[in-house]
């Protein structure tokens, strides 16, 4: 029996959380899902450099990754994580970010790196349970609208644009609510297109969570939560602060 690795890197200001003296290998169940976990962190790694949250107890491994996040607190910006869960080897415990793992001499096994990172997203966890059931939408709608939101990005991207001018245009085409996804900000479609996880005709159940919503795929989850709570009632002015 492999030994219990424990992987709990704890939050840090900055930017990378260090993994010093904890092991450095995640016990996996079989090689086909060591291959899974390492296409889902390539994907991640095209998307951003905000790394994967890797989320292991009970026999599974729970990888969570960014396709959107706000940058500061004025950014109105949803988050939306795409999600996978897979069989891990029952003693793994952990909860990491990292930006990469590298394949082991055993099939079954992926080395982490030295550090860990500490990205906003990670600290901001998806309900765990409560989640109601509120329709579904089809995942052909889902892939119309990601392919439509991924050329109204080539078309508004300027030679020469710099960092922040793409993430503005990025923020304002994939943040958008669209009609055609429920009011859903388009960037559900995104996540799910860049992680593969739209296969062919399938009725994706979506539900929800307090401010959270989750579309449940075949082949993995996309969940959304927006910047604002919506449906309240405007704040009554009460005067100047004293």
């Amino acid at each position: 029996m492999a030994p219990q690795a424990r992987l709990l890197a704890s939050a840090a200001p900055a930017g990378v959380a260090s993994l010093e003296g904890v092991p450095h290998a995640l016990v996996l169940s079989d090689a086909e899902t060591s291959k899974d976990v390492l296409t889902f962190v390539g994907r991640a790694r095209r998307i951003s450099d905000e790394g994967v949250r890797l989320q292991g107890a009970n026999g599974v491994l729970a990888l969570t990754a960014a396709a959107l996040a706000p940058h500061g607190i004025f950014d109105q910006t949803p988050t939306i994580l795409a999600m996978r869960v897979v069989h891990a080897d029952p003693e793994l415990e952990c909860d990491v970010v990292v930006a990469e793992l590298s394949p082991a001499a055993d099939e079954r096994m992926l080395q982490l790196p030295e550090s860990g990172l500490s990205p906003a997203w990670a600290g901001i966890a998806p309900p765990r349970g409560g989640w109601e059931s509120v329709g579904t939408l089809a995942a052909s709608a889902i892939a119309q609208r990601a392919q439509w939101g991924i050329s109204a990005v080539a078309r508004g991207a300027t030679p020469g644009a710099g960092e922040e001018a793409v993430r503005a245009l990025r923020a304002a085409i994939w943040g958008e609510p669209d009609e055609d996804l429920d009011g859903l900000p388009r960037g559900v479609a995104f996540a799910a297109d860049a992680f593969g996880f739209i296969s062919g005709e399938e009725q994706v159940p979506m539900m929800r969570s307090g401010r959270w919503i989750r579309l449940a795929f075949r082949r993995g989850h996309v969940l959304s939560r927006g910047p604002v709570a919506t449906g309240l009632t405007a704040v009554r002015d009460t005067g100047s602060a004293v």
